[in-house]
C-alpha cells in the first residue's frame, strides 16, 4: 500500500511521539504534532511535518482533551491518528470519538478497548479462553462487605485492583481482616481519583513472581502473531525500570505455551495492532493472567532488537487496512536486549523528580546501543509529565554480553542539570540477583533499603 497521501495526527508527547514520527516518515506518511504550551520546544514539535497547540500545560487542559485533539486532526486534514502510550491510548470514548468522525485509530476498535479495559471482564474473557488466571472475585465486587466474604473465601493475602487501573495505581495489598474495609475504601477512591471508576475487584496475592508480558500483533484480515515475551520484574511500586527480552526463567515448553495462550486471548475478542498480554509466574513456574495493555508498550523496543520487527510501523500498516506480511514460523529470537528507563528524579531522595533545564547530554553509541529520547541542551524538563526522559537500550548475542553492554553505555551516558538515575540503574546491572537473572517483582524493594541505609552512611561521615 502506498502511504504517500495519508497525514497522520500524534496524539502524545515525549519519547514516545518522536518514535511514531520517525516511523510514519520512512513510510512517507506526513505527521502532525500536538503539543502543550510547556510542550512548544519539545523535539517531537519540531520534527513533524505542521504542529498544533491544543492547550495549557496540564495534561487535562491539553493531551487528554478529546474535543481539542479532534479538532486538530480533522483542521488539518489528518486520516489517522496515533495514540502512543499513556493519556488516551486506551480511552475507549475517545477512539469511540475517532472512529465516528472516519479517521483510523491506531489501537484496536473502541468495542475491544472498552471490554478488555476493565480488568474485571477481561479476566472473564481470558477464562473462557481457557487462559489461567488468579483466583479471586468473578467481576468488581459491590462493597466492602463482599470483598471481605471472598477474601476470606480465597484466603490472605489478597489484591484489592481497580477494573479500569494502570501504571500501578489502583492497587493494593492486604493481609488481614482487621485492615480490609480501610484499604477497600482507600483503593476505591484512589481508582475514582486516577480513573473516574471507583469499582474495584479481588484477587490472590501471588508473593515474589515474576512479571511477563507477551507482544502480539494482528491485523485486520484476522493474522495473528507474537513475538515472544519480555521480562519486567524489575519494578517499584508496579512501575518498571528495567526490562529485558526474551525472560531468563522462560524455556521453550513454556514459551510455546505463553504464546499459544496470548493469541488465543486477542483472537477471542477480535483483536486487532499491537498489543500486550500480561501475566505473572509464581515460584511453581504455573502463569495467570493479569491484564491485556491495548497499546505500544514503553518498553517495545527490547522485543524490536530480538526480533527485528518495527512494532510502530506494524501498527502504522495495519491501522490503514494492510495485510500482515509477518508469519509466525518466520518470528525468531535473536540475541538479547536490555533496557534500562531514564528518569529525571533523584532516587537518594525517595525518587523525587527533577525538572529543569538540560545543561549537557552525551548520548553512547556504538554496536547494539539505542537511546529513545526527546531532550537535547538547553531544553527545559517540565514539571508537569511523567519524569522518564530516555530509554535507553542494548542488544548482543547472548545476556551477559548485552549486561556488559549495558554497563558501558551508563558509563558513557551523560546528562547534567537534572537529577537522573543512571547511577542507580548502573548499581543494578551489578548487583549479583540482576546478573544472574534469579530477581522478582520484590528486588527493588529489598535493594533500595540496602542502598539507602549505605547512602544515610556515608552522609552522616
Amino acid at each position: 500500500m502506498e502511504f504517500k497521501q495519508n497525514k497522520m495526527l500524534v496524539a502524545n508527547r515525549g519519547e514516545i511521539a518522536v518514535r511514531i514520527i520517525r516511523a510514519a516518515k520512512e513510510l512517507g506518511i506526513r505527521t502532525v504534532a500536538v503539543y502543550s504550551v510547556a510542550d512548544k520546544d519539545s523535539l517531537h514539535v519540531k520534527l513533524a511535518d505542521e504542529a498544533v497547540c491544543i492547550g495549557g500545560s496540564k495534561a487535562q487542559d491539553s493531551y487528554l482533551n478529546m474535543n481539542s485533539i479532534l479538532s486538530a486532526a480533522i483542521a488539518t486534514g489528518c486520516n489517522a491518528i496515533h495514540p502512543g502510550y499513556g493519556f488516551l491510548s486506551e480511552n475507549a470514548k475517545f477512539i469511540k470519538l475517532v472512529e465516528e468522525v472516519n479517521i483510523n485509530f491506531v489501537g484496536p476498535s473502541s468495542e475491544v478497548v472498552a471490554k478488555l479495559g476493565d480488568k474485571a471482564i477481561a479476566k472473564q474473557i481470558a477464562k473462557k479462553a481457557l487462559v489461567p488466571i488468579i483466583e479471586g472475585s468473578d467481576g468488581s465486587v459491590k462493597d466492602a462487605n463482599e470483598g471481605l466474604k471472598i477474601s476470606n473465601k480465597i484466603g490472605y493475602p489478597v489484591m484489592i485492583k481497580a477494573v479500569s487501573g494502570g501504571g500501578g495505581k489502583g492497587i493494593s495489598v492486604v493481609y488481614s481482616d482487621k485492615e480490609f474495609l480501610s484499604v477497600f475504601e482507600k483503593t476505591s477512591m484512589e481508582a475514582e481519583a486516577n480513573f473516574g471508576n471507583g469499582e474495584v475487584y479481588i484477587e490472590k496475592f501471588i508473593a515474589n513472581p515474576r512479571h511477563i508480558e507477551v507482544q502480539v500483533i494482528a491485523d485486520k484480515h484476522g493474522n495473528y502473531v507474537h513475538l515472544f515475551e519480555r521480562d519486567c520484574s524489575m519494578q517499584r511500586r508496579n512501575q518498571k525500570m528495567i526490562e529485558e527480552a526474551p525472560s531468563g526463567m522462560i524455556n521453550d515448553i513454556l514459551r510455546r505455551k505463553l504464546g499459544m495462550a496470548s493469541i488465543r486471548m486477542a483472537r477471542s475478542v477480535g483483536y486487532t495492532n499491537a498489543g500486550t498480554i500480561e501475566f505473572l509466574i509464581d515460584q511453581s513456574g504455573k502463569f495467570y493472567f493479569i491484564e491485556i495493555n491495548t497499546r505500544v508498550q514503553v518498553e517495545h523496543p527490547v522485543t524490536e532488537m530480538i526480533t527485528g520487527v518495527d512494532i510502530v510501523q506494524e501498527q502504522i500498516k495495519i491501522a490503514y487496512g494492510n495485510k500482515m506480511l509477518l508469519k509466525q514460523r518466520d518470528i525468531r529470537i535473536n540475541g538479547h536486549s536490555i533496557e534500562c528507563r531514564i528518569n529525571a528524579e533523584n532516587p537518594f531522595n525517595n525518587f523525587t523528580p527533577s525538572p529543569g533545564f538540560i545543561k549537557r547530554i552525551l548520548i553512547p553509541g556504538g554496536n547494539g546501543v539505542r537511546f529513545d529520547s526527546f531532550i537535547y541542551p538547553d531544553y527545559q524538563i517540565q514539571p508537569f509529565y511523567d519524569s522518564m526522559i530516555g530509554k535507553l537500550i542494548v542488544h548482543a548475542p547472548t545476556r551477559k554480553e548485552a549486561i556488559r553492554r549495558m554497563r558501558v553505555a551508563l558509563e558513557q551516558l551523560v546528562i547534567e542539570g537534572v537529577e537522573t538515575n543512571i547511577e542507580y540503574q548502573y548499581m543494578i546491572v551489578h548487583h549479583p540477583e540482576f546478573i544472574k537473572g534469579t530477581y522478582d517483582t520484590g528486588f527493588i524493594a529489598k535493594f533500595h533499603a540496602v542502598v539507602m541505609e549505605e547512602y544515610n552512611a556515608r552522609s552522616i561521615k
